[in-house]
């Protein structure tokens, strides 16, 4: 039974994870850094520990820190939320070794999906349809790589075993540069995640970014949530999110997300999971598994009535999943625009005091936001500052009332990238729907 939750986390995520403790009855630690001491969820949770410094690795990437402050409060599990620790093999491995409850899946089980190379053969030999591809780590022998490449076909991209956030992957688009981009791309991989370990895998040239959320337990029970359409992208950097995805057919939904759940169920999955799938011409192809609860996840709750967060906490407990894949139903639409303190130009950070704060409401709004009039916002962190979640009965209705929920939203003192959201929203492409990754960087002029 779990009756304490440490969240390890921090801003709009952490928030989250507190209400959802309160539903269920549970007691919450916050555990924050010197920077983070007038967060909403301090305010509000049972107990806070300060754990360091305001830079990362002093706090929030601080694991002896978030492991004492767990045996100081008399913690019975922690959860990660997303970005910092939530998909880092060794700090769930030390919770559990520790004697507490880590609230996502097991360590082996991270370590596993955290590996592109292992993830793709996991997922092959779940059935999953994944990008054509080396099949495994490039070796050294340059005239196998050149003929793989061949036999794949141009153009091919180069990706680092252990990348993510959109680093360590290049393009190639003809034999003349393979063996040098191979070779940069291996630097860079070891320079930033310390492996050099690469693969290659066909570049498609025209896809869409679709997820499909995942739960699962201890019991051996995996439904799926239906899915995400996450195309609208800057550097590889999610903007706006929606479900159902514009175009996926009820038929295609149910086949590529049993897959998934039976994917779930060979691995042994537990706790929450998104897989990301390249999708172009009716096709889904694998490219990596977040074993985590993700940043989208209000709009799959929006459509399907169900608290994906709270089902986490349930399931780490060792509780079955609270429903079915039959009473798993799919109302309407719903629409995601992350707010981020930044120029909506230049893109560049806009960290401080927000002087004057007014979230929008009404019929179908939802604000995930952990900010209020007189907050700072510091200059460590990720800069994103809120979520909106639009719900409508179709996606015109879901688009209409984001137009209205992004014309009420006030945040003076600092910039945001409200105006690009606007922008977006009025935008013949996005209202078309099944706009490519590549659409928003061409409309940015980035490409």
């Amino acid at each position: 039974m779990i009756d304490k939750v440490l969240i390890a986390n921090r801003g709009e995520i952490a928030l989250r994870i507190l209400r959802a403790c309160r539903t269920l009855g549970i007691g919450t630690v916050a555990v924050h850094s010197t920077a983070d001491r007038d967060l909403k969820h301090v305010r509000l949770a049972d107990e806070s520990v300060c754990i360091g410094g305001a830079r990362s690795a002093e706090s929030y990437l601080n694991i002896p820190a978030i492991i004492s402050a767990a045996e100081l409060t008399d913690s019975v599990a922690i959860h990660p939320g997303y970005g910092f620790l939530s998909e880092n093999a060794d700090f769930a491995e030390r919770v559990e070794q520790s004697g507490f409850r880590f609230i996502g899946p097991r360590a082996e089980t991270i370590r596993l999906m955290g590996d592109k190379v292992s993830a793709i053969d996991a997922m092959k030999a779940a059935g999953v349809p994944c990008v054509p591809g080396s099949g495994g780590p490039l070796t050294d022998d340059d005239t196998d790589n050149l003929r793989l490449a061949r036999e794949i076909g141009y153009p091919v991209i180069i990706k680092a075993a252990a990348g993510g956030g959109g680093r360590g992957m290049r393009v190639v688009h003809g034999e003349g540069a393979l063996l040098h981009a191979i070779s940069v791309t291996r630097t860079e991989a070891a320079n930033a995640f310390g492996s050099d370990v690469v693969y290659m895998e066909k570049y498609l040239g025209n896809p869409r970014h679709v997820e499909i959320q995942v739960m699962a337990d201890e019991q051996g029970n995996a439904v799926h949530l239906g899915e995400r359409d996450c195309s609208m992208q800057r550097r590889h950097q999610k903007v706006i999110e929606e479900s159902p995805a514009p175009g996926i057919t009820d038929a295609e939904r149910s086949r590529i997300g049993e897959r998934c759940a039976e994917a779930c169920r060979q691995l042994g999955y537990r706790g929450a999971g998104t897989f990301e799938f390249l999708y172009q011409d009716g096709e889904f192809y694998f490219i990596e598994m977040n074993t985590r609860i993700q940043v989208e996840h209000p709009v799959t709750e929006m459509v399907t009535g169900r608290d994906l967060v709270a089902e986490q906490i349930r399931v780490a407990g060792g509780e079955s999943l609270s429903f079915g894949q039959d009473e798993i139903e799919f109302r309407g639409h719903a629409i995601e625009c992350r707010i981020n303190a930044e120029d909506p130009e230049r893109f560049i950070p806009s960290p401080g005091q927000i002087t004057l704060y007014h979230p929008p409401g009404g019929p179908g709004v939802r604000v995930d936001s952990h900010v209020y009039t007189g907050y700072h916002v510091p200059p460590h962190y990720d800069s994103m500052i809120g979520k909106i979640i639009t719900w409508g009965e179709d996606r015109s209705s879901a688009i209409a009332r984001m137009r209205t929920a992004l014309s009420e939203l006030v945040v003076e003192g600092i910039n945001t990238n409200t105006a690009l959201h606007e922008d977006l929203l009025l935008d013949r492409g996005f209202e078309e729907g099944g706009t490519n990754i590549h659409y928003l960087e061409k409309k940015l002029g980035l490409s």
